[in-house]
């Protein structure tokens, strides 16, 4: 099963045109592994199969890895530590901060991340709103929210001013674009094909006011 799992995470690499080395593509893999154990027990995550997982999870959330700018990054409503984990995997020289306020999910990522050995990750166990960190974050990223207005009133006082919110979503609609106040500009929206997705998916960067 591992094999088979690290020959379909190295063609959605490739695919992806992302340069990730074997050591770091095993601990991906062991990541999995590892949610797929504990997901039998904790229901983590509505994803059963690791192959699913594998497209879904890992490929999902590292599509975005080219379009990431800035050192400090807070993943809001990780769930089971996506995308921050994979992210944090193939980006060690950035530094990740990982919240949510289920407390199963934040054991499950504080376990994941003893075993996995990642010293560029913190896990808060929190409600976004509860949350006030000493140091303001480059970037906002998250798959969590609804919609781009939910983000932007949850999560920007959290980010330097002229900071960017990253949302991971489906597709953006007018409705959506809409619904920000002027002063907040959508600086790209790029279309992402994830191998293995057959679902529209794309990274919204929202650049907050300086």
């Amino acid at each position: 099963m591992t094999s088979s799992l690290k020959k379909r995470l190295s063609d959605g690499l490739a695919q992806l045109d992302l340069p990730v080395d074997e050591g770091t593509i095993g601990k991906l893999i062991q990541f999995v592994t590892l949610l797929d154990k504990w997901n039998k027990v904790y229901n983590l995550s509505a994803i059963r199969d690791p192959e699913q997982m594998v497209d879904l999870h890992l490929l999902d959330s590292l599509a975005v890895t080219p379009f990431l700018s800035g050192n400090n990054f807070l993943d809001v409503g990780t769930g089971a530590g996506l995308p921050g984990i994979p992210l944090a995997l193939v980006c060690p020289d950035q530094h990740f901060v990982l919240l949510d306020s289920n407390g199963k999910k934040t054991r499950f990522i504080q376990q994941a991340v003893l075993e996995l050995g990642l010293k560029n990750v913190v896990i808060i166990h929190s409600r976004v709103e509860d949350f006030h960190p000493t140091e303001l974050f480059d970037a906002i990223i998250s798959r969590a929210f609804a919609s781009l207005s939910d983000m932007l009133a949850g999560t920007a006082h959290l980010a330097v001013k002229g900071g960017l919110l990253l949302a991971m979503k489906g597709r953006l609609n007018e409705q959506e674009q809409g619904a920000l106040p002027e002063e907040v500009q959508i600086e790209e929206v790029i279309e992402l094909t994830v191998p293995g997705v057959d679902a529209e998916r794309c990274l919204v960067k929202v650049r907050l006011p300086a």
